[in-house]
């Protein structure tokens, strides 16, 4: 099921996503889902108030991204997930539609913010992407908040990390002998394993990636996308998200970033490829985004991407049972609107379609 939402808007726009895939509502309680929507508001309105401000998009998308990854409920930064060694490795990408500069990092354990990262290895107008020790380092010297990888464990990916581990028959890390998980419990020596009714249910919380687009007054472009990846993940692995082309894009037409299995939006090259069809085929942004997550379907791919062109024309689509979404501008009264379900119509007027293709 792909479900695209478009709109023409007046600039300037913002657009975020907190992850696409099983989002099902009975699983989440009220608070959670309140929690959640706020999240999404607070992020969203955080990343318009910059363009209202008259700053730039790639500024709003920064800071939009940042606020996202400093919310323990979604998988980037403080809330990002465990890898199949139980260690948090983030990475994170950011290009501008106006000058075609972009920066990206991966292999990331120490670096609070990443998408900051990103932007300074953008601003380095030297490499386009750094990864593990030597991105930290880079971090460091240009002064980005620096932390001790235990900053990154929450409760709720720690046992998101060992329920994995159960579902695939293999043991779990070993746990202290108070009972309390913590970092320094987390070890490949797999000694103890945890019955499955001893792990909550996390399964309502986004798993996937989070990111911005935006278009700014003088119709300029940025795209910034973050994520700590697939649960229990394999040792480095590295998904689209800090992939130009792959999760995250920007030109002087359109702005994209996407959330889902990355191993397909790689192979696809899908912000590009969305890009690409408006380039060469002239298509417009919501049949872009709607017919390329179509043909990830049919790869066996699943996800999202939001997009948004350089008149203001905004989309949303995914081909799963949700996407933690919102979107702001001046046909909201400046005030963001946030979604969750693939059922939900997060538009206000007449001029915003929902397709279920």
């Amino acid at each position: 099921m792909s479900n695209k939402t478009t709109s023409q808007s007046t600039r300037p726009v913002i657009v975020i996503h907190g992850g696409a895939g099983t989002i099902l509502k009975e699983k989440m309680t009220p608070d959670v889902e309140k929690k959640l929507r706020t999240g999404l508001y607070e992020a969203t309105k955080k990343g318009y108030d910059v363009l209202r401000n008259g700053r730039r998009a790639i500024d709003a998308v920064e800071a939009a991204v940042c606020a996202l990854e400093d919310n323990p409920l979604f998988n980037a930064g403080k809330g990002a997930v465990f890898n199949s060694k139980g260690v948090n490795q983030l990475e994170a990408s950011i290009m501008d539609g106006e000058t075609g500069a972009a920066g990206a990092g991966s292999l990331l354990t120490t670096v609070k913010n990443p998408i900051k990262l990103a932007r300074k290895v953008l601003e380095s107008n030297h490499h386009v992407f750094l990864g593990g020790t030597g991105a930290e380092t880079y971090a460091h010297d240009e002064g980005l908040e620096i932390v001790n990888p235990a900053y990154f464990w929450t409760r709720h990916r720690w046992e998101q990390h060992e329920r994995g581990f159960l579902h695939t028959n293999c043991l779990v890390p070993s746990v202290s002998a108070n009972n309390e998980r913590t970092p320094s419990a987390v070890s490949s020596d797999c000694t103890a394993t945890l019955g499955e009714d001893t792990l909550g249910d996390y399964s309502h919380l986004p798993m996937g990636t989070v990111g911005a687009v935006a278009v700014d007054d003088d119709g300029n472009l940025a795209a910034a996308t973050s994520t700590g990846g697939m649960s229990n993940k394999w040792d480095g692995r590295i998904g689209d998200t800090p992939i130009i082309g792959a999760g995250t894009w920007a030109d002087k037409n359109v702005a994209v970033s996407g959330t889902g299995t990355g191993e397909y939006y790689i192979r696809q090259g899908t912000a590009h490829s969305i890009a690409s069809r408006m380039k060469l085929l002239d298509e417009g942004v919501g049949t872009a985004s709607a017919t390329t997550m179509a043909e990830m379907m049919e790869m066996g791919g699943d996800g999202g991407v939001i997009c948004v062109d350089s008149s203001g024309s905004l989309s949303m689509a995914f081909c799963s049972a949700g996407m933690y979404r919102g979107y702001c501008c001046e046909q909201t009264d400046h005030l963001p609107i946030v979604g969750i379900f693939s059922n939900e119509v997060i538009a206000p007027g007449d001029n915003h379609i929902d397709q279920v293709l």
